[in-house]
């Protein structure tokens, strides 16, 4: 049974019968409905916050899972990256520094992408995020790594042609001189023994007795082997590459003839006196593009640093030349 309320009107002095209009009604149910749906939210927000659900449960755990998965391969990645920059500096500042080759550029590396800003922490990230930063970290190295390969082959390269070029470069005496008493004119002006003038002498004068044998100083193609009637008599020309020439005058005889290749050390004729000549000698001079250098400075293959410096003073005797 509906209880009837009353109130007491203080201007009729009696009690009337209490009614609440539709409009107040209506307003009232609203507010509840409204206070029950908010409620509502924020009670399911806070259990769905708080309170997983078995799938959400489980896909937590595999992002946990991802998660440790990336930051085990990021410090793969990281050590991987320290190893790269070892190698390059290496590179850089070992290998190409011994092969006189220009170091590479930072950015044909691509260490740009390492200079820039680090990506958000691990913690905050997506599994887009992570795979996106897995496969830029390894696409990076990818590439740093294949230069790297490249550069290495030029080193290779490098290697082969310094070995090419070292076996091209006078490094030895044209005849045996191990007591270096062999030496009779150096590399400047000296006193002609025909004209009795002050000439230039372009190489050195090893005396020995006729038929010694003399060495090539390095590896080469024989230019020229005869007598061309300019006072060297027979003589030998040896272009050995990379600019390098080397001649052997006054031969008794000539071993090798023109166009052959021969190494260092192998005997391409005899000492003599053909030519301009005053007594049996060697001859010997080493050109580099066209200009005449003193080859005393090119025997450091068989010489001890004592021998060197010995050699140096009797090469620079101001006597008279052989030829």
């Amino acid at each position: 049974m509906k209880k009837i309320k009353y109130y007491y009107n203080t201007n009729t002095l009696r009690y009337e019968k209490l009614e609440t209009p539709l409009r107040v009604t209506l307003l009232r149910v609203l507010g509840f409905i409204s206070s029950a749906i908010v409620t509502a939210i924020i009670i399911v927000s806070v259990a769905y916050r708080y309170f997983p659900s078995a799938n959400e449960k489980l896909l937590i755990q595999e992002n946990e899972k991802l998660r440790q998965q990336f930051l085990v391969l990021d410090e793969k990645t990281k050590k991987l990256e320290g190893q790269m920059m070892e190698l390059e500096k290496r590179d850089n500042e070992v290998y190409r520094t011994i092969f006189e080759a220009n170091p590479v550029p930072d950015s044909v590396r691509l260490k740009e992408m390492a200079q820039q800003k680090e990506i958000q922490l691990v913690m905050s990230m997506n599994t887009s995020d992570l795979e996106n930063s897995i496969t830029n970290t390894i696409n990076n190295l990818t590439l740093r790594i294949a230069y790297q390969d490249k550069s290495f082959n030029e080193i290779t390269s490098f290697i082969k042609n310094k070995e090419l070029l070292l076996a091209s470069t006078p490094a030895i005496q044209p005849v045996s001189n191990k007591d270096l008493k062999r030496v009779a004119s150096g590399f400047g002006y000296r006193i002609d023994p025909v004209y009795k003038t002050v000439k230039f002498h372009a190489g050195l004068d090893f005396t020995a007795p006729q038929g010694t044998p003399i060495y090539a100083t390095a590896n080469g193609v024989v230019r020229t082997a005869g007598n061309l009637g300019n006072g060297f008599g027979n003589h030998v020309v040896i272009n050995h590459g990379y600019g390098y020439e080397t001649l052997y005058g006054h031969m008794f005889r000539i071993k090798v003839r023109s166009g052959e290749r021969i190494k260092r050390g192998e005997i391409i004729g005899w000492v003599g006196n053909t030519g301009k000549s005053t007594g049996p000698h060697c001859h010997y001079e080493v050109h580099k593009n066209g200009r005449t250098l003193d080859p005393v400075y090119f025997f450091y293959n068989d010489l001890s640093p004592e021998q060197f410096d010995r050699l140096l003073k009797l090469a620079a005797s101001g006597n008279q030349s052989f030829d």
